[in-house]
Protein backbone atom coordinates (compact mmCIF):
# COMPACT_ATOMS: atom_id res chain seq x y z
CA UNK A 1 0.00 0.00 0.00
CA UNK A 2 1.38 3.73 -0.50
CA UNK A 3 1.31 5.78 2.07
CA UNK A 4 -1.43 7.83 0.72
CA UNK A 5 -3.57 4.77 0.58
CA UNK A 6 -2.26 2.91 3.80
CA UNK A 7 -3.54 6.90 5.87
CA UNK A 8 -6.79 7.16 4.39
CA UNK A 9 -7.61 2.91 5.00
CA UNK A 10 -6.74 4.07 8.76
CA UNK A 11 -9.76 6.61 9.24
CA UNK A 12 -12.06 4.30 7.43
CA UNK A 13 -12.69 2.64 10.80
CA UNK A 14 -15.04 5.11 11.66
CA UNK A 15 -17.69 2.29 11.37
CA UNK A 16 -16.02 0.14 13.93
CA UNK A 17 -16.19 3.74 16.64
CA UNK A 18 -19.85 3.97 16.25
CA UNK A 19 -20.01 0.51 16.93
CA UNK A 20 -18.44 0.36 20.30
CA UNK A 21 -20.43 3.98 20.57
CA UNK A 22 -23.89 2.18 20.80
CA UNK A 23 -22.74 -0.68 22.53
CA UNK A 24 -20.75 1.27 25.49
CA UNK A 25 -22.38 2.81 28.77
CA UNK A 26 -22.75 6.57 28.72
CA UNK A 27 -19.17 7.25 30.72
CA UNK A 28 -17.47 5.58 27.79
CA UNK A 29 -19.02 7.23 25.30
CA UNK A 30 -16.47 10.43 25.55
CA UNK A 31 -13.73 8.38 24.96
CA UNK A 32 -15.22 6.95 21.69
CA UNK A 33 -16.40 10.63 20.29
CA UNK A 34 -12.67 11.36 20.51
CA UNK A 35 -12.23 8.30 18.09
CA UNK A 36 -15.16 9.56 15.82
CA UNK A 37 -13.90 12.86 15.56
CA UNK A 38 -10.19 12.03 14.64
CA UNK A 39 -10.95 9.08 12.55
CA UNK A 40 -14.01 10.90 11.01
CA UNK A 41 -12.24 13.83 10.41
CA UNK A 42 -9.52 12.32 9.32
CA UNK A 43 -11.57 10.70 6.72
CA UNK A 44 -13.31 13.71 5.76
CA UNK A 45 -10.28 15.83 5.13
CA UNK A 46 -8.53 13.50 3.24
CA UNK A 47 -11.58 12.69 1.15
CA UNK A 48 -11.70 16.42 0.05
CA UNK A 49 -7.88 16.57 -0.13
CA UNK A 50 -7.89 14.04 -2.91
CA UNK A 51 -11.13 14.98 -4.65
CA UNK A 52 -9.07 18.52 -5.08
CA UNK A 53 -6.01 17.23 -6.48
CA UNK A 54 -4.91 17.36 -10.27
CA UNK A 55 -1.78 16.77 -12.14
CA UNK A 56 0.12 20.37 -11.87
CA UNK A 57 0.16 20.06 -15.93
CA UNK A 58 -3.47 20.01 -15.89
CA UNK A 59 -5.55 22.52 -17.12
CA UNK A 60 -8.01 22.50 -13.78
CA UNK A 61 -4.37 23.59 -11.90
CA UNK A 62 -4.45 26.86 -13.30
CA UNK A 63 -5.95 30.16 -11.32
CA UNK A 64 -7.39 29.92 -14.89
CA UNK A 65 -9.66 27.75 -14.13
CA UNK A 66 -11.42 28.90 -11.52
CA UNK A 67 -11.74 32.83 -12.51
CA UNK A 68 -14.73 33.28 -9.64
CA UNK A 69 -12.44 31.92 -7.06
CA UNK A 70 -9.12 34.30 -7.87
CA UNK A 71 -11.81 37.18 -8.42
CA UNK A 72 -12.54 36.87 -4.74
CA UNK A 73 -9.29 35.87 -3.13
CA UNK A 74 -7.91 39.02 -5.38
CA UNK A 75 -10.79 41.11 -3.26
CA UNK A 76 -10.06 39.60 0.17
CA UNK A 77 -6.15 39.32 0.18
CA UNK A 78 -4.68 41.77 -3.37
CA UNK A 79 -3.95 38.97 -5.29
CA UNK A 80 -2.95 35.12 -5.46
CA UNK A 81 1.13 36.00 -4.29
CA UNK A 82 -0.52 37.76 -1.28
CA UNK A 83 -3.24 35.06 -0.71
CA UNK A 84 -0.37 32.53 -0.63
CA UNK A 85 1.99 34.30 1.51
CA UNK A 86 -1.08 34.40 4.27
CA UNK A 87 -1.86 30.93 3.08
CA UNK A 88 2.00 29.75 3.76
CA UNK A 89 1.84 31.88 7.25
CA UNK A 90 -1.04 29.86 8.49
CA UNK A 91 0.53 26.49 7.60
CA UNK A 92 3.53 27.24 9.13
CA UNK A 93 1.75 28.39 12.11
CA UNK A 94 0.32 25.16 12.95
CA UNK A 95 2.06 23.36 16.02
CA UNK A 96 2.16 19.86 15.84
CA UNK A 97 -0.14 18.38 13.65
CA UNK A 98 -3.54 20.05 11.45
CA UNK A 99 -4.52 21.13 8.42
CA UNK A 100 -4.50 25.05 6.72
CA UNK A 101 -8.00 25.76 5.01
CA UNK A 102 -9.26 28.08 2.22
CA UNK A 103 -13.21 28.33 3.87
CA UNK A 104 -16.33 29.93 2.29
CA UNK A 105 -18.62 31.30 4.80
CA UNK A 106 -22.20 32.57 4.32
CA UNK A 107 -21.74 35.71 6.39
CA UNK A 108 -17.69 36.40 6.88
CA UNK A 109 -16.81 35.03 2.93
CA UNK A 110 -13.22 33.53 2.32
CA UNK A 111 -10.93 32.80 5.25
CA UNK A 112 -8.05 31.08 5.97
CA UNK A 113 -8.19 28.78 9.12
CA UNK A 114 -6.40 25.80 10.43
CA UNK A 115 -7.89 22.99 12.32
CA UNK A 116 -5.65 20.88 14.51
CA UNK A 117 -5.03 17.06 14.52
CA UNK A 118 -7.68 15.71 11.89
CA UNK A 119 -10.15 17.83 13.33
CA UNK A 120 -12.74 18.54 10.00
CA UNK A 121 -14.05 22.17 9.90
CA UNK A 122 -17.30 22.73 10.64
CA UNK A 123 -17.99 26.01 10.03
CA UNK A 124 -18.28 27.42 6.45
CA UNK A 125 -17.33 25.30 3.38
CA UNK A 126 -14.07 24.22 2.95
CA UNK A 127 -12.51 25.18 -0.42
CA UNK A 128 -9.55 23.52 -0.26
CA UNK A 129 -7.02 22.10 2.57
CA UNK A 130 -3.48 21.50 3.10
CA UNK A 131 -2.32 18.40 5.46
CA UNK A 132 0.26 19.70 7.38
CA UNK A 133 0.76 15.88 9.29
CA UNK A 134 4.48 15.15 8.99
CA UNK A 135 3.45 12.16 6.81
CA UNK A 136 2.27 14.69 3.88
CA UNK A 137 5.74 16.03 3.19
CA UNK A 138 8.19 13.71 4.90
CA UNK A 139 8.84 11.74 2.08
CA UNK A 140 9.84 14.86 -0.33
CA UNK A 141 11.69 17.40 2.15
CA UNK A 142 12.46 15.25 5.40
CA UNK A 143 11.40 17.16 8.22
CA UNK A 144 11.55 20.76 6.64
CA UNK A 145 8.12 22.26 6.60
CA UNK A 146 8.89 25.33 5.06
CA UNK A 147 10.33 23.59 2.48
CA UNK A 148 7.27 21.80 1.91
CA UNK A 149 4.72 24.46 2.11
CA UNK A 150 7.45 26.78 -0.71
CA UNK A 151 7.31 23.80 -2.96
CA UNK A 152 3.28 23.04 -2.29
CA UNK A 153 2.90 27.15 -3.15
CA UNK A 154 4.99 27.06 -6.16
CA UNK A 155 3.23 24.22 -7.72
CA UNK A 156 -0.07 25.40 -7.17
CA UNK A 157 -0.96 23.33 -4.10
CA UNK A 158 0.72 19.96 -5.67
Amino acid sequence: LTEATYSHQAYVTISQAIEAYNANPLQNRIAVLAALNFNGGGHINHSLFWENLSPASSPDASPDAAPKLVAEITRVWGGLDQFKQAFNATLLGITGSGWGWLVKDDVTGLSIIMTKDQDPVTKGVPIFGVDMWEHAYYLQVRRHQRKSVSRRSANNGR
